[in-house]
């Protein structure tokens, strides 16, 4: 592949909720330096040679099967530090852009590890595209930003020993899952991983982003869900107590925050019998 620099339409595209403003690769990369940082977000893979990240006085070494960040308007540079430095990239922006990069793992400039070194499949699309600006073509590069974001999400490594807490964390999840009926006490969690229960909450910070509290009822709501399309005859309690909350109206206050509605009012919005407590 050639060095190529494709710049996108944007003026009707920033309806969208995600778009990409200008995609490209180059064979050697230069070196880049702006103090002003760029107005959109940036996102680079690393496919050959070394290169170095200058973020916020902190360096960072990047090669294939890193990835590196840029948020809008963040200072930075970057340079080769090899012979050949080759890169991909894609800028884009849109009103979900945030967002997305957030729920991929993204949530400031910074770098990352993919569990693969191929080009990304959607960015390696993007730039197999016609540099054409018709509406067809950049309504099928918004089409694969958003198949981009999904793709780091699943390609995203965890941080350095990130991973080792995810699988430190896989069985206190089962346990939550197997048990999500009872009521469940952060001491007998922690014992399923033989941690402390301070560890544990820590590691829920790190791996998940929420406390062990918030992430149970998350469940038990879901769970909720299933037994009123499996149970349609059942009233709110029963549902409640099922689900593992022992009192019916601190779950409907749940229920509430976390959906929006209240249990009845989900059931007759999906059809699964509107009767009340």
């Amino acid at each position: 592949m050639e060095s190529t620099l494709i710049f996108c339409e944007t003026e009707e595209m920033a309806a969208l909720p995600l778009y990409a403003t200008t995609i490209g690769f180059w064979e050697h990369q230069t070196e880049m330096e702006r103090p002003g940082g760029f107005p959109d977000y940036q996102l680079h893979q690393v496919l050959e040679g070394k290169g170095e990240l200058f973020l916020k006085d902190k360096r960072y070494i990047v090669e294939p099967g890193d990835v590196f960040f840029l948020f809008p308007h963040v200072a930075h540079a970057y340079a080769p530090v090899s012979g050949e430095w080759m890169l991909s990239w894609v800028s884009f922006n849109g009103r979900e852009a945030g967002s997305l990069l957030t729920y991929a793992g993204i949530r400031e400039s910074g770098t990352g590890r993919l569990n693969a070194l191929p080009l990304l499949e959607p960015l390696h699309r993007m730039l197999e595209l016609s540099h054409g600006n018709t509406l067809e073509i950049n309504l099928e590069r918004s089409k694969l930003m958003y198949a981009l974001m999904l793709e780091l999400k699943l390609q995203l490594s965890a941080p350095a020993g990130g991973q080792d807490e995810l699988e430190r964390m896989k069985p206190v999840l089962q346990h939550i899952e197997h048990n999500l009926h009872r009521p469940l006490t952060l001491k007998e969690l922690a014992e399923t991983a033989s941690i402390s229960p301070q560890y544990l909450c820590r590691l829920f910070q790190r791996t998940l982003h929420e406390r062990p509290v918030a992430y149970i009822n998350k469940q038990r709501i879901n769970r909720s869900k299933q037994l009123m399309f499996s149970g349609r005859e059942k009233k709110i309690y029963e549902i409640a107590g099922q689900a593992g909350f022992e009192n019916v109206g601190y779950f409907c206050a749940v229920f509430k925050r976390i959906t929006g509605m209240r249990p009845d009012e989900f059931k007759q919005l999906h059809g699964l019998d509107g009767r009340r407590l």
